[in-house]
């Protein structure tokens, strides 16, 4: 079952419902001057004035990455010092910069970032690498400053780590030169992103990360501001490692004037902390809790470069896909332990629960990816040219082959991670915001694949012409991020994928159903809408592999398999209407060498034989949830 698009078709797909960066931007002929030289009046005008697009665009940004000012990435990020945020954002818009003795970029700009640098210890890390900054001086940061080697770097770093770690939460050393090297670190954050920042063509993001560690389960939110209405410093771990604390702060800033939520990530690191039943000291959560998570917390981080935290195969074993990128040997650090709960499918299925008992959703989250590279380098997420994410941990062939990443897992089982896609009508940052907010993104493991979904009662079969599905979807339903209420018939889904430009072709989309019974007990079913080949269902609904035209011997694939476009409809004919139900799309690409392949060829070494030598590269669509009354 599949349909191609024709050319005209999808011409106009291009023209009208997507734009990727590999295309011209026609939004803007002339590069538009920076945020920061303009006044708040300029800079709104200016945003106005781009041309906006109805059925929107697809954006494609990074949403979670570190420079400098992270404690744990200024660790031989470059010959000649760390890199700051200033020196990201050009990475994302496409310059060259150096990491680790390496000239390095992008092969396609970003639409859009967002720095994230850990609020734990900024200070201290802006005492670090400014020459003159108070605390600069001191024994501690001269010490760090004159270790040659990643070894004496790291003993020197672990007393933080273990610190962070601690049962009592993490506190300042001994050298923290006080709230104003903080603050210092925050504006030099702040600058960056008003630096960078042009309406239609580059749009940056206000944003840190909170990183609370509990019992050496992580807790870790990154945290996005709308506009630059902002606080003097943001709140740490260091303030309190209990997240509604955090909450509670974010309210705070709203009575300021900000607009903030935050996006939790590696949830397959959290020990079961992520998606919990109970409050952090231990009351069971209560309709206070539910609402404060739904209103702050709009989307989870799906996938980065220590694992994905879609699936574990291990707990989904008729799931044929699960088993991609999960970082086993991340179970050997820290004591974790695998766990069902840490994984993002059960934690939207399990929130369904509390709807239906409380009529809130409070992990109603759509779906968001990042890096978490420590390398200063925005969404450097292809296979072919992965030099490492954690400088020089993994900057070698050599490191990532044998060594470890402290503290986390294995080089070999490290990804180069994820990508996130918004549907926006224009590129700005208001939009950008909104289009997380209201959770209409997608992920992707690195391509730039575009999804689409589409949900109603009432939809239309209109898998001959992407636009009119998209009037459709925009006018008679919902799409990704999208919640219907009190349906009675079967709902419609349409569906749409278009492979990256300079990418794989696609095997095929499906929808993943999950649901929970009176009971409360999870359900979940895999749909195979549509996908390439003249392959068929067999009698379980199963669907023929889609091949494999990779040569190992030189790391070369062929689209001589899958199609560069499916689309399809799908209808709920099992739908029970009394019942909280949710679906998301996943679409998958045809195998393509995983980056430790192309490591292998291009240095005449043997093939790792504990990871996959090849992968089928996918993208998420963000939910659409079914509510009863």
């Amino acid at each position: 079952m599949k349909t191609r698009l024709t050319a005209l078709t999808l011409l106009i797909a291009v023209t009208f419902t997507a734009y990727t960066a590999s295309e011209p931007n026609n939004e803007a002929s002339e590069q538009p001057p920076a945020a920061s030289k303009l006044s708040v009046s300029q800079l709104k005008q200016l945003e106005e004035s781009l041309s906006s697009n109805p059925l929107k665009n697809a954006y494609f940004g990074e949403t979670h990455m570190h420079t400098g000012l992270s404690l744990d990435a200024l660790f031989g990020m470059t010959a000649t010092g760390p890199r700051v945020p200033d020196d990201a954002y050009r990475f994302a818009k496409g310059e060259t910069i150096e990491i680790s003795g390496y000239k390095h970029k992008l092969s396609r700009p970003l639409d859009f970032a967002a720095v994230t640098d850990h609020a734990e210890y900024i200070g201290e890390s802006y005492s670090t690498i400014t020459p003159g900054a108070p605390g600069y001086d001191s024994k501690e940061l001269t010490d760090l400053r004159a270790a040659l080697t990643f070894k004496q770097q790291m003993t020197w770093y672990g007393s933080f780590s273990e610190n962070q770690r601690s049962a009592a939460g993490p506190t300042h050393p001994s050298y923290y030169a006080g709230p104003k090297t903080t603050q210092s670190a925050w504006q030099m954050a702040i600058d960056a992103v008003n630096d960078h920042y042009q309406p239609g063509t580059f749009t940056t993001l206000a944003a840190y990360e909170w990183t609370a560690v509990v019992g050496g389960g992580n807790q870790h939110r990154n945290v996005f501001f709308r506009d630059m209405i902002l606080p003097l410093q943001p709140f740490s771990a260091i303030e309190s490692t209990d997240e509604t604390k955090l909450w509670a702060w974010m309210a705070e800033q709203e009575e300021n004037g900000s607009t903030v939520f935050a996006i939790p990530h590696n949830s397959n690191a959290s020990k079961g902390l992520m998606f919990p039943s109970t409050y952090p000291d231990g009351r069971p959560i209560d309709e206070a809790y539910l609402r404060l998570r739904n209103k702050y917390e709009r989307s989870v981080e799906i996938m980065q470069i220590k694992g994905n935290s879609e699936v574990l195969a291990q707990f989904w074993p008729n799931d044929e896909m699960a088993g991609f990128e999960n970082a086993p040997s991340m179970v050997n650090y820290a004591e974790r332990k695998p766990m069902k709960n840490n994984f993002v499918r059960w934690g939207v299925i399990e929130g369904l629960k509390y709807q239906m008992q409380y009529g809130i959703n409070p992990f109603q989250l759509g779906f968001n990816g990042g890096t978490d590279s420590h390398n200063g380098a925005m969404s450097d997420v292809a296979e072919d040219d992965f030099i490492g994410g954690h400088g020089p941990a993994d900057n070698t062939v050599e490191k990532r082959r044998t060594e470890e990443v402290p503290a986390w897992l294995m080089a070999r089982d490290e990804n180069p991670g994820s990508i996130t896609g918004v549907w926006a009508e224009k590129n700005t940052r208001g939009q950008i915001w909104d289009a997380m907010y209201n959770r209409e993104t997608f992920v992707t493991s690195g391509p730039r694949i575009q999804v689409r979904i589409f949900a109603g009662q009432q939809l239309k079969d209109t898998h001959q012409d992407v636009v009119e599905m998209v009037k459709e979807g925009y006018a008679n339903g919902v799409p990704m991020g999208g919640t219907i209420t009190a349906a009675q018939t079967a709902p419609v889904f349409n569906v749409w994928a278009a492979k990256d430009a300079n990418g794989a072709n696609l095997d095929r989309i499906q929808i993943i159903k999950g649901w929970v019974d009176l009971n409360g007990e999870h359900h979940e079913k895999i749909i195979e809408v549509v996908w390439s080949g003249d392959r068929i269902l067999d009698s379980k609904g199963k669907l023929a592999s889609v091949g494999n035209s990779v040569d190992l011997k030189t790391a070369f694939y062929t689209n001589t398999i899958g199609d560069s476009t499916l689309m399809g409809s799908f209808t709920d004919q099992e739908f029970d209407p009394s019942l909280a139900t949710l679906y998301y799309a996943r679409v998958l690409e045809i195998p393509t060498p995983r980056w430790s392949t192309y490591d292998a060829v291009r240095n005449n070494l043997p093939l790792l034989t504990d990871v996959a030598a090849t992968i089928q590269e996918r993208a998420w669509s963000s939910p659409i949830w079914f509510y009863p009354k």
